[in-house]
């Protein structure tokens, strides 16, 4: 038996029709959006591309095709994502925050829930509709949730409570990093929101996840101003009494809201890697053409200098086993179940971080010339410093889970070769998120 790297004819296709719709449709928006200085503006110049990704099933590709969705598999999100991250990975990160708001729905929601909101999610007849993953909350003493699943009450872990009162749950506290403010500081049309339903038990227990819905009363959005990724939308939401009705609980996430989380980060960590992957091939492409044509003073171009050639022969081999180890990782998730809460936070760690020390690597070659603004390198040195600290943070929730399954007795550690199950639960949680 052979193992197989070649895309298929679909795949190409794919692969082609998104890196038309990147260079011809985004590209020519994201500067002048990148550089608008109200971020909330900046997002907004975004929406005509988003509108035409819509159209074209790129934006709900990854929602189930009963519901109306692409139905791609995890292979082919990662193709098609990495050649919108080259030109942008906010934008692209706009269309992954549909599948961290929407999928869990997929995943845990009731029957109605899917038909109602997934459905009204892929047959939106404006194409402005956007799902949005509501989970992080602020920093502070305590608060932040870094260490969501920790064993403790509230107010360790998760301080947003959601508590019965009727037919509705009323809540209370703040969500802070969330890609929920929308296009108008009114919410994205529905998304998957964590909630602590019992603040006498922690966070492998107490967590819940609803879905919330534009416009609840109560609920209020201000769109916060980044350094990179500024054309993804990341806000702090204040809720204040805010009633959501009973029937927004996912049956399969109550008391589960942990796993939702793992799960969901788990499910992106392919996606993230590829979006380093497209940055530092971005960075690679531009370094090689200005080495094959830059003196830098002496008779030649510099490619011909060892010192060059070797760094760039690094950066692309790099490159290579990078984006070969997010094909994999996305491979797993689809023989799984959508399930690689082990490979997914491995493949997310080691790719963002060494993607970004690529892109260094070639601003090295480039030289002060990197400085300039007209290069672009201030930009994708931006976006690439994102990626290693969102979706979860390589240093705060995706090593702990490595962490935490490689810990258990009966791991077994050959089990990603062999392309055996892990299985994630309960007992992998919280692992060293008491401080001794």
């Amino acid at each position: 038996m052979t193992i197989s790297f070649s895309m298929s004819e679909e795949q190409r296709k794919l692969q082609h029709d998104a890196r038309i719709f990147a260079e011809t449709v985004l590209a020519p928006v994201i500067a002048a959006a990148d550089a608008e200085p109200d971020p909330l503006k900046g997002f907004q110049m975004t929406k005509p591309a988003y509108i035409e990704a819509y159209r074209a099933g790129i934006a709900m590709c990854m929602l189930p095709k009963a519901y109306g969705g692409g139905g791609v598999s995890c292979v082919d999100l990662v193709i098609a994502a990495e050649e919108l991250c080259v030109i942008d990975p906010g934008f692209a990160c706009t269309v992954l925050c549909n599948g961290l708001g929407l999928m869990p729905i997929a995943w845990y929601g009731s029957n109605e829930q899917k038909e109602k909101f997934l459905t009204a999610a892929t047959s939106d007849p404006s194409g402005e509709y956007l799902g949005g993953w509501t989970a992080s909350e602020p920093p502070g003493n305590p608060s932040g949730t870094a260490n969501f699943d920790i064993q403790l009450p509230r107010p360790a872990g998760v301080g947003l409570t959601a508590i019965r009162d009727g037919d509705a749950y009323v809540v209370n506290g703040r969500k802070y990093w969330p890609s929920s403010a929308g296009w108008d500081e009114r919410g994205v049309n529905a998304g998957t929101l964590i909630v602590r339903t019992d603040s006498e038990k922690g966070g492998t227990e107490g967590l819940s996840a609803l879905i919330l819905e534009r416009d609840t009363p109560g609920v209020t959005y201000r769109h916060l101003d980044k350094i990179g990724h500024r054309l993804a939308s990341n806000a702090e939401i204040v809720f204040d009494n805010a009633r959501i009705p009973i029937e927004n609980l996912l049956p399969g996430a109550a008391g589960n809201g942990d796993l939702v989380i793992n799960r969901n980060f788990a499910w992106s960590g392919p996606v993230a890697a590829i979006a380093a992957v497209g940055m530092a091939r971005a960075a690679y492409e531009m370094t090689l053409d200005w080495a094959k044509n830059n003196t830098a003073g002496g008779l030649k171009p510099i490619i011909g200098f060892q010192n060059v050639g070797y760094v760039l022969g690094d950066v692309a081999s790099k490159i290579e086993m990078a984006r070969s180890f997010s094909w994999r990782a996305a491979d797993y998730l689809d023989k799984h179940d959508q399930h690689a809460e082990l490979v997914g936070a491995m493949n997310k760690i080691q790719v963002t971080e060494l993607m970004f020390d690529c892109v260094f690597k070639c601003m090295q070659i480039f030289g002060v010339n990197s400085l300039e603004t007209k290069n672009g390198f201030g930009k994708i040195l931006r976006e690439s410093a994102v990626l290693p600290i969102y979706d979860g943070g390589n240093m705060g929730m995706q090593r702990r889970r490595v962490h935490g399954i490689i810990a258990d007795p009966l791991f077994n550690p050959r089990a990603i070769m062999e392309d055996e199950y892990v299985q994630f639960g309960k007992h992998h949680e919280s692992i060293g998120t008491l401080a001794s």
